[in-house]
């Protein structure tokens, strides 16, 4: 039976270099790990991780929590940490909660029973979870990605929604919309929408209009267009919407055409997140566009250093407003005070 020794010997290394290779791999040199990975290739080997684990306390197993991998702007950001944690020889165990706040409480138990090394999570509400009021009593490091409120002491890292939608609401008031709505799911499961609607109602309010109320739809990325058509279908109809996501505002611009209207001329729609699939749309999509893979790589990065007992600061990270075919400036047609709800 092949064993470490031999793996060894056939790398030209000692036992204990080889064992650090697949225990601590980011503290031996590349080239050396390249020699002991392939002499392991070689000789069929494959380290025991079981016994690696009840020997250094230690599981390598990283937990991560999101809502949802059915939106790029968690998928992209999980491939980021997926690739890094790698790199410094860890696995991710990943679970969704399908923004369910109670769902969390499991997912996070669970986890805990697996003994994971650390936690990457996505709350619905970092103000009032009960997944952190547990954490809080465990020491164990905790990044919450996403989630720019969580009480103190959690790390997080994330971008300023507020400002963000902020900025995007500013944009549609330069190109003359002054009836601009904002449309996004059920705002209880998640705080980053409710950030992201206070700072379009601060730019209304900074520019002298009244914000009109959140129309939420049922679904985070779907719409619903019978919600939809009392706001774009009156006398006082909307001539712009702000969309929580970009998967949402897909869904709205599909409903709408099907449904007869023009996007932009009639209704300019502007998303929330950047992912790639909102520029290959007709009209391409005007969106706040969120660094997915460096917030993942900023998460991961944040967690091994609490996990190697150094401090790690909360992260800011920037946004870009990513102009498209989606916005026009705002016009007065007819036809729009005139339609009747289908």
């Amino acid at each position: 039976m092949t064993d470490l020794l031999s793996v060894a010997r056939l790398a030209g290394v000692s036992r204990a270099t080889a064992a650090r290779a697949f225990a601590e791999p980011e503290k031996v040199r590349e080239s050396t790990r390249e020699k002991v990975y392939a002499a392991s290739n070689t000789l069929g080997f494959r380290p025991n991780y079981v016994a690696r684990q009840l020997r250094t306390q230690s599981t390598r197993i990283i937990g991560v929590m999101l809502p949802t991998l059915s939106n790029p702007v968690f998928s992209e950001q999980l491939q980021a940490m997926e690739i890094l944690a790698r790199q410094h020889g860890y696995s991710l165990m990943i679970a969704t909660t399908d923004y369910h706040p109670d769902r969390e409480s499991v997912v996070l138990e669970n986890m805990l029973r697996q003994r994971v090394d650390g936690l990457i999570l996505t709350v619905a509400d970092a103000q009032h979870s009960p997944c952190l009021d547990l954490l809080s009593r465990e020491a164990l490091p905790v990044v919450l990605a996403h989630n720019p409120d969580a009480p103190s002491p959690f790390v997080t890292v994330s971008m300023d929604n507020q400002r963000a939608m902020y900025q995007a609401t500013c944009h549609l008031l330069s190109l003359g919309h002054q009836r601009i709505g904002m449309i996004a799911g059920p705002i209880q499961q998640s705080d980053r929408v409710s950030l992201r609607y206070q700072g379009y109602c601060q730019a209304m309010n900074d520019a002298g209009y009244l914000p009109q109320p959140l129309i939420e739809m049922p679904h985070h990325t779907r719409a619903n267009i019978d919600v939809l058509l009392p706001w774009i279908a009156a006398p006082a109809s909307l001539t712009a919407l702000l969309c929580s996501n970009d998967l949402l505002a897909i869904s709205i611009i599909g409903n709408l055409q099907r449904s007869g209207f023009n996007v932009p001329q009639q209704l300019s729609v502007v998303g929330f997140d950047g992912i790639q699939l909102g520029e290959m749309l007709c009209p391409s999509l005007c969106t706040i566009e969120q660094p997915q893979q460096a917030l993942g790589e900023a998460a991961l990065t944040s967690l091994l250093a609490l996990i190697s007992g150094e401090v790690s600061p909360c992260r800011t990270l920037d946004f870009t407003l990513r102009h498209g075919e989606s916005v026009a400036r705002a016009q007065i047609l007819s036809s729009f005070n005139t339609r009747e709800i289908p």
